[in-house]
């Protein structure tokens, strides 16, 4: 089965044609990081009118490389939620208007069973149940994938999200948007044990708050700038991403083990972090746990992990009509179509 899906949830345009959940015939991103550096982060209404200018060539650009044409795909999906609420209604009013003038089925696909979904592309063997921790700019969460298209959160975010806090605090540390990279290749020539990070605590032992993290960071340089103190801003990010990669993994290897996992997996844009993918890699060695990590160019925003899940849904008989509509937030163990 040959899936045309549509990603828009932010600040990437993307499109990818999927053959059976599995394998990508073709993916195409079109990003606007560049301009949104401008303004040091992603501005919605500048989002929302780029995936207006790009849709169309973005999907027939994924059509071509696939060396097939819109009427020939078996179904069109789409990203309905979560995401920027603007970006979101370029993408679904285009899938269901192409999907209603061919008359194929239109899949509703939620973002973040999305970027779990990415590891299938990557890893053919990995099949339900397992545990998997979603880390990525607007959201962190602990899952448990109990098959294809159900899933139970058991931790998640109280404030900030992981890639949020790298975000927020790269700009503190004098970092261009988007901060996650600057930080990581910084973080390599630093001390990661120069500065004392705090470790916040959640009442849920699984989930996540990265507020004060974000907080510490900023005082910090702030507190030295008063002193006429010189902040080491790489061994700075080196101890910031250590405490940020401790804070998931611990909590993540917590709740695999007492689920009683040994098959867990990584997703989401933080996953392309290279502390969090060593500490993680250590951790499940430790543990004797299988660790399935995606490859980079799966880790961001993109269609071919949308394709992905489609298709698992499709088979549960997920489809929608012309009703269909996006919205800016929803638990991805409460999809509602």
């Amino acid at each position: 089965m040959d899936i045309l899906s549509i990603e828009s949830s932010c600040d990437e345009t993307a499109a990818a044609v999927i053959r059976d959940g599995r394998e990508i015939i073709s993916s195409v991103v079109a990003t606007q990081i560049e301009e949104h550096r401008l303004y040091g982060g992603v501005v919605p209404e500048i989002a929302s009118r780029r995936h207006c200018e790009s849709i169309c060539a973005v999907v027939s650009e994924a059509l071509e490389k696939a060396g097939t044409t819109a009427d020939k795909v078996d179904a069109v999906a789409v990203t309905f939620a979560p995401g920027l609420i603007g970006a979101l209604l370029v993408g679904v009013n285009y899938a269901k208007s192409l999907a209603f003038g061919l008359g194929k089925p239109l899949i509703p696909v939620h973002h973040i069973r999305g970027h779990i979904a990415a590891n299938y592309l990557a890893h053919p063997e990995l099949e339900p149940p397992y545990m998997c921790l979603v880390a990525s700019g607007g959201h962190s969460h602990i899952v448990e994938v109990k098959d294809y298209t159900e899933f139970s959160v058991l931790g998640r975010t109280i404030d900030d999200a992981a890639g949020e806090c790298f975000d927020k605090a790269a700009r503190a540390m004098g970092f261009p948007y988007p901060g996650g990279v600057f930080i990581d290749n910084a973080a390599k020539q630093g001390d990661p044990k120069k500065y004392h990070l705090p470790k916040p605590h959640t009442e849920n032992p699984y989930d996540f708050s990265f507020s004060g993290l974000k907080t510490a960071v900023i005082n910090l340089i702030h507190n030295a700038k008063q002193k006429g103190e010189k902040i080491d801003v790489n061994s700075l990010a080196a101890c910031f991403q250590k405490t940020v990669s401790e804070i998931l993994t611990d909590k993540f290897i917590a709740a695999a083990c007492e689920k009683g996992y040994k098959k867990i997996a990584l997703a989401g844009g933080v996953a392309a972090n290279s502390g969090l993918r060593g500490n993680l890699s250590e951790a499940a060695e430790k543990n004797g746990m299988r660790l399935f990590v995606p490859p980079l160019s799966l880790c961001g925003d993109n269609a071919a992990m949308i394709g992905a899940q489609a298709f698992y849904e499709f088979q549960k008989g997920h489809t929608a009509d012309e009703s269909l509509n996006a919205y800016a937030t929803m638990s991805l163990d409460k999809v509602r179509y």
